[in-house]
């Protein structure tokens, strides 16, 4: 693509990579297109040929932007952050972008892997529930306890950070898993707070247009 054309974000509807780069590209009021990706559909359409050329790992998100194909969530909103300044997703103060980091990575290193779909197919429909919110119990107490050192109105102080942006997709999942959220008072109210802001309501999953529609609001 050139540098002047829309910005086309691959995307699944539930998927909260792709869910994390939703919100920023909105936060920063970047217009851009989606390319459903069906994780599901045929064995999964990020394992076709034509997708493996997009993203060599065969997940979502992929973003094409400024004439590159960019790959990995938090990648993708270092990139935006980086390239588009205005409307910023990180902290001036360097201590403060620092924990922002920290819970992105905890986030998306420590918990989403181990709860995405191609190791829930692995560990099997019986036990994928226990897995799951295993995982994210255990990474929750970690975010919360980080959160209680860092949250103001959000993750990290006052304004909404990149942070947030991985936190509400993952509380998502938390309660599609059935998880226990009473132990993470700081989660939940942060979550409160961000769940009718309007880029985190058009990113939702139920607001995406490849989403089923018996799931659609």
């Amino acid at each position: 693509m050139s540098v002047t054309e829309k910005p086309v974000l691959y995307s699944y509807w539930r998927s909260s990579c792709s869910w994390r780069v939703r919100i920023a590209l909105n936060l920063k009021e970047i217009p851009y297109d989606i390319k459903a990706v069906s994780l599901i559909k045929g064995g999964g359409e990020q394992h076709c040929n034509e997708y493996r050329e997009v993203n060599p790992m065969e997940q979502v998100p992929s973003l094409c932007i400024d004439g590159h194909t960019l790959v990995e969530s938090l990648s993708i909103m270092h990139y935006l952050e980086e390239t588009r300044p205005q409307r910023p997703l990180m902290p001036q103060d360097c201590f403060k972008r620092s924990k922002v980091r920290e819970i992105c990575e905890v986030i998306s290193s420590g918990i989403q892997p181990l709860q995405n779909l191609i190791v829930l197919i692995y560990v099997g429909e019986d036990k994928k529930k226990e897995w799951a919110q295993h995982w994210i119990t255990r990474g929750f107490r970690a975010v919360e306890k980080l959160l209680s050192a860092s949250a103001g109105k959000y993750c990290v102080g006052d304004e909404i950070t990149l942070a947030d942006c991985c936190l509400v997709p993952q509380v998502f999942n938390a309660r599609r898993f059935h998880v226990d959220l009473r132990p993470f008072p700081i989660i939940l109210r942060i979550d409160r707070e961000l769940e009718n802001h309007p880029a985190f309501r058009a990113a939702h999953p139920s607001a995406q247009p490849d989403c089923p529609p018996e799931v659609a609001k």
